[in-house]
């Protein structure tokens, strides 16, 4: 089993304790919208329209998530930029926490989908 960059034990532990059913969340995204890291959705019929992001979601989660988002991101710029990496690429177009948060969401998505698909971390 290998371990998904930037969640320890805490993160996960946390994970656990806050959010211990995953699959009552529809989606990786629900549950991102459920610890406030991506917009609240406004839809009618045709058109999809984000709202802000507020701070009244699940707080712990969130900032373990972010903070393990910037401890990646301060690895990778010790070591060099890559831009064929999409985060590479991000870092060079967006501000470091504009970057985390965007990592964030994406450890959000993979942490739904691994717990309700049971399945481990895999390197793409």
């Amino acid at each position: 089993m290998c371990p998904v960059p930037g969640v320890g034990p805490v993160t996960a532990g946390s994970i656990m304790a806050f959010a211990s059913d995953l699959r009552a969340f529809a989606s990786g995204r629900n549950f991102a919208a459920w610890l406030e890291l991506v917009p609240r959705q406004r839809s009618t019929d045709r058109k999809t329209r984000l709202g802000g992001v507020s701070e009244m979601g699940q707080a712990d989660i969130r900032k373990l998530l972010i903070v393990g988002a910037m401890s990646r991101i301060r690895w990778i710029i010790r070591r060099g930029v890559l831009p064929d990496n999409w985060l590479g690429c991000l870092l060079g177009r967006k501000p470091r926490m504009v970057a985390a948060v965007t990592l964030a969401i994406k450890r959000a998505h993979m942490i739904w989908a691994m717990i309700t698909r049971q399945e481990n971390y895999r390197m793409t």
